[in-house]
């Protein structure tokens, strides 16, 4: 398989890249208790020195900053140049962090630089899965962890189910993407990434996959904006052309279908992920 990961250079520079930046605030709400896990999971300690993969706008960064200061250390790397500058502004002046606008996959890093490794969901978007992992494991440390999320079994994922089928009775369905192709859920089935991470020589792969409540804030109407500018809904109203009005008429229905999800702390949406663990 091709190692060449430039088709998801330019959608998250130039695609989807700029919505997540507009959308920066909302989405590290929402995505806040999958990252809770991740830290919960890798134990990061003080001094250590971190790979953060797909660092995105820079969130996941400053967090595992915090926790490996005063003395450690923590390098972004993001394919993205839009978000990777967005995370440029944010960690301005801060100790101990450092930016790279890299594919991870065939980086250069330096050999045995990290003693940890972690993403929320910046992993499933290789080409070549085993190749790009076997390259983050040559940058780490012997018996350095790794610790991941991934998007587990899709229909226990009403984030991404509910806007599908809302906008398929709006506006019609897209053709349907391949499940096993780089993209949000490439990782679902726990087996095959438990056979990327044997092929790529790590050890000792933990997987749990947990059910995660994502914080959607209180604004419904909110929140169905957003789906439609990314994920399903933003894909079918691109792929049927929909004008205003059409999505207007999208966002008012997911805003109702959101409804299903209100707490008394606001909409809560169940996910079903895969926090994965494994030795260098």
């Amino acid at each position: 398989m091709s190692s060449d990961n430039s088709e998801q250079r330019d959608f998250w520079s130039d695609a989807a890249g700029p919505k997540w930046v507009r959308l920066q605030a909302q989405m590290d709400q929402l995505m806040q208790p999958v990252l809770d896990v991740v830290w919960d999971r890798a134990g990061l300690a003080q001094g250590q020195r971190v790979l953060d993969v797909g660092s995105g706008t820079g969130t996941s960064t400053l967090q595992a900053a915090d926790q490996v200061a005063p003395d450690g250390h923590v390098t972004g790397a993001d394919i993205s140049d839009s978000m990777t500058a967005l995370a440029r502004t944010r960690t301005h002046g801060r100790p101990g962090v450092s930016l790279i606008l890299a594919d991870v996959a065939n980086h250069a890093f330096q050999t045995q630089s990290f003693d940890a490794v972690v993403s929320r969901f910046g992993v499933m978007f290789f080409a070549d899965s085993v190749a790009a992992f076997a390259n983050i494991r040559a940058a780490m440390v012997p018996g350095a962890q790794i610790t991941f999320a991934a998007w587990a079994d899709i229909p226990d994922n009403p984030f991404f189910t509910t806007p599908a089928r809302i906008a398929k009775s709006v506006v019609g369905a897209p053709p349907r993407p391949d499940p096993d192709a780089p993209g949000p859920f490439a990782f679902r089935e726990a087996g095959r990434v438990s056979g990327i991470l044997s092929g790529a020589g790590f050890r000792d792969t933990q997987i749990e996959t947990l059910d995660v409540l994502l914080d959607g804030g209180s604004d419904p109407a909110a929140l169905s904006r957003t789906m439609c500018q990314i994920g399903p809904a933003d894909v079918a109203l691109r792929f049927a052309g929909a004008d205003a009005a059409t999505t207007e008429t999208l966002e008012n229905a997911l805003c109702e279908a959101m409804r299903e999800f209100e707490t008394p702390d606001g909409l809560r949406i169940p996910a079903a992920v895969h926090v994965v663990t494994a030795r260098a």
